[in-house]
């Protein structure tokens, strides 16, 4: 059985400029003005938590259970608003049907593992007209470690797989396959990767 893992935020939706926008915005509506790194990559677990936990850490803050749920549940409220005033998000060409095709091949089984929280994870996969039902999700609530994440959802998967292909958009993806040993496929411009699922062939 071969493995099919795929991130959501530009792999699956167009949502990836959204989503950094109003998860920094949330950051500083319960904190207040912080001090961001240069780019994402900066940061050492480039997770909803794992950013949430660097960035507190350099403007002098504790990262304590009570502040981690005041940003997410901020976050998660934007997340749903923008959605209801501008509308669903859209899905990379082609990424519903393809997620179709695996689950119907056979002889693949897929799971999803991003580094976003799994409220807003479900908030924008359910607005871009995903059926994730028994689809194994493994979110940043799980870990702060993408590597983690991606490993966890690989053991939901279960089984004997022969092979694991991972599905992202973006550099640390790629970085996290390269240290588990899996095969990558780049999606969108960032990495000159398929700009449609369409042209997988499974």
């Amino acid at each position: 059985m071969k493995a099919i893992i795929l991130d959501i935020d530009g792999t699956l939706i167009e949502s990836m400029a959204v989503d950094t926008e109003l998860y920094f915005a949330s950051i500083a509506e319960v904190v207040g003005p912080v001090r961001t790194r240069d780019k994402l990559s900066d940061y050492d677990h480039v997770t909803d938590s794992g950013i949430l936990a660097q960035l507190l850490d350099d403007n002098g803050y504790v990262y304590d259970g009570e502040l981690i749920e005041a940003v997410r549940s901020v976050f998660v409220r934007k997340i749903a608003r923008h959605i209801e005033t501008e509308g669903p998000f859209t899905t990379i060409d082609g990424a519903i049907e393809f997620v179709a095709r695996v689950r119907a091949s056979g002889d693949k089984n897929v799971a999803i593992a991003t580094g976003g929280w799994r409220k807003s994870a479900l908030l924008k996969l359910e607005s871009a007209g995903f059926d994730i039902n028994g689809i194994p999700l493994v979110t940043g609530d799980d870990s702060p470690s993408r590597i983690e994440i991606m490993s966890s959802a690989l053991a939901k998967i279960g089984g004997d797989v022969e092979s694991v292909t991972y599905f992202g958009d973006a550099e640390w993806d790629e970085r996290a396959c390269r240290s588990l040993g899996w095969d990558f496929v780049a999606v969108g411009p960032g990495l000159a990767g398929i700009e449609s699922y369409k042209e997988v062939d499974l």
